[in-house]
Formats: structure tokens, sequence, C-alpha cells
């Protein structure tokens, strides 16, 4: 995925982990594989895909990962075990990065929105009124993206709407 990236549109100099997969139920009724998924989605994938982009950006010693968690793997949700434990696994992902990669000129954060106004979200929890936009939640990440200063590195950014 990396090289075919970097073959149309040249070397990765911002990275985006924002695929998420949601399992809504009771602790109990959670099986081993809906644990699995929800964990493989947001958290190893995560990890897979920073793993692909630091060769390239160790050597240019520069670049920037954008990693999405979320509030609720800040403070708990009832019904979302393993999509709470993933998001807190993204956090502390994004701090073993940031400190790991801050002499290569790398800077990793993470954003933690609350509820979004996307598709997912409203599958997950059918009824609910989001409070944040895609758009709300896009203008923070480009600005850790692009401008946040790199003494930051390491920040993980409530955007709860």
């Amino acid at each position: 995925m990396v090289a075919e990236a970097e073959r149309r549109f040249g070397p990765v100099e911002l990275l985006v982990n924002a695929a998420g997969a949601v399992h809504r139920a009771p602790l109990t009724a959670t099986s081993d594989a809906d644990f699995e998924r929800v964990l493989g989605v947001n958290l190893k994938g995560t990890f897979l895909c920073t793993r692909a982009v630091l060769p390239g950006m160790i050597e240019r010693r520069r670049g920037r990962i954008v990693n999405l968690a979320a509030m609720a793997g800040r403070i708990g949700a009832p019904r979302l075990a393993a999509y709470c434990a993933s998001k807190w696994g993204v956090v502390g992902l994004t701090k073993a990065c940031a400190e790991e990669l801050r002499p290569a000129g790398i800077s990793v954060f993470a954003v933690c929105p609350g509820s979004v106004d996307t598709e997912s979200y409203r599958a997950a929890i059918p009824g609910a009124k989001p409070r944040s936009t895609p758009e709300s939640v896009a203008d923070v990440i480009v600005w850790l993206g692009s401008e946040a200063p790199a003494a930051t590195t390491g920040s993980v950014v409530d955007a709860p709407g």
C-alpha cells in the first residue's frame, strides 16, 4: 500500500490512521472473534500502517502521523468494551511512537473525537445525536498534520464536540 501511494504521489509526509471498527454489545455477548476484529482494525491496523511508512520517514528525518483514537477510549462506554480497549491502545501506541521517533524528526499525535455524525456512529448508536461533524474533526487532523509545533509530539487532543 505504501509503495503504491509513494509511486503515485511521492514520499509519505503525513499518515492519518483513521480506519475504525465498532462492536456494540454487552461484554458477556462479545465473542473472541468480535473482540479480535475490532482490535485488529483499530489498533493493529494503526500499528501496521505506521510501521510501513517509517522507513521512508526515518530516512528523510521528517514526517507526521495522526492516529484517530476516541473519547470512549479515554473514559470508557458501556457495551463498547472492544472499541474502548482498542482506542485506549491507540493512545498508548501514539505515546510510545512519539517518544521513539522524536529523535528522527517524526511527530506523532492522537485525536480523540467524541460523537461524530458518521454512518458508522449512527449504526452503532441508533437515535443518538452526535455533537461533532466529520469536518470539525478533520480541522484538528489538518492542524496536527501541518501546523502543530514539533514540541507537541505525543499530544492527545480531545475533540469532544
